[in-house]
């Protein structure tokens, strides 16, 4: 976890492939869902297409379609998911359906002045300062409580400094997971 431009896809991508499992960012399981027209994918696109947001209820049952791909059976890793603590409890009780729990929760910290760089520069529609302001003040709200209910679950959890060498931060994770 941690905020836009923190850096989570990256690590999320290069862990991922070291330890041979996949990757869910919760919008390109999402998009996948569409693409698919998965039951989950359909209800999804019913919210979208009236202008609202994907409630946390949809959201939770794609990504329940996603951890069922029996490429997700060895472990998985769950890239900037979840965002809230209504999407953790929810998150809690399909792993535990499914026998499964998470082993630890990487937070990625990057100070706002490096995410404003990092963000203005890559030249998205929705990075505009303003926006990107927005959405770090959104994150910021919500991440003290979801930190606390996962410490309070018992869950590990691993913080990162999100600046400097990829390969760095990368080795770090790792000694911090132990793998």
């Amino acid at each position: 976890m941690g905020p836009p431009g923190a850096g989570k896809g990256t690590q999320g991508e290069l862990l991922a492939r070291r330890l041979g499992i996949p990757r869910y960012s919760t919008g390109d399981i999402l998009r996948q869902a569409l693409r698919e027209g998965t039951p989950m994918g359909l209800e999804a696109k019913r919210n979208m297409h009236a202008g609202e947001l994907v409630p946390d209820d949809v959201i939770l049952g794609i990504v329940g379609e996603a951890l069922e791909h029996e490429d997700s059976e060895p472990g998985f890793l769950l890239d900037g998911f979840p965002r809230t603590v209504a999407q953790a409890e929810g998150l809690s009780r399909l792993l535990s359906d499914r026998g499964q729990q998470l082993d630890a929760i990487v937070d990625m910290s990057v100070p706002d002045e490096e995410i404003m760089k990092r963000l203005s520069t890559r030249g998205r529609k929705d990075d505009l300062l303003e926006t990107i302001k927005r959405r770090l003040e959104v994150y910021g709200a919500k991440k003290q409580p979801l930190l606390d209910w996962y410490a309070n679950s018992g869950v590990r959890i691993v913080s990162v400094m999100g600046v400097g060498d990829i390969d760095e931060i990368q080795a770090y994770i790792l000694d911090c997971l132990s793998l």
